[in-house]
């Protein structure tokens, strides 16, 4: 079993930044591979970014590349994901999740969201 809870969502003017932090127990954290995904309003979830269990490997979704960072410090169990020049259409409920076999694409955990605003 694993635990994941959000943190750092809010509101922020279009062009400003904003970082998340994701928080995990339970399974060793650095055993398994953390991902960060979003959903708007009306729109189905989308992968945003994801990181190796060692933070030697990132993947970032076209739409956030250059301007989206994800990172994780073992030691803290805790994965962050630091967005800069905001969009509106960045606007959405942000989850973090665990891919325990480190697959990059089935996630096996969730967090319960955070959400991000971003005013024009």
């Amino acid at each position: 079993q694993v635990q994941l809870v959000e943190a750092g969502g809010g509101l922020v003017q279009a062009g400003g930044s904003l970082g998340l932090s994701c928080a995990a127990s339970g399974r060793t954290f650095s055993s398994y591979a953390m991902g960060w995904f979003r959903q708007a309003p009306g729109k189905e979830r989308e992968f945003v970014a994801i990181i190796s269990w060692s933070g030697g490997s990132t993947y970032y979704a076209d739409s956030v590349k250059g301007r989206f960072t994800i990172s994780r410090d073992n030691a803290k169990n805790t994965v962050y994901l630091q967005m800069n020049s905001l969009k509106p259409e960045d606007t959405a409920v942000y989850y973090c999740a665990a891919d325990l076999k480190e697959s990059f694409n089935e996630y096996d955990y969730w967090g319960q969201g955070t959400q991000v605003t971003v005013s024009s």
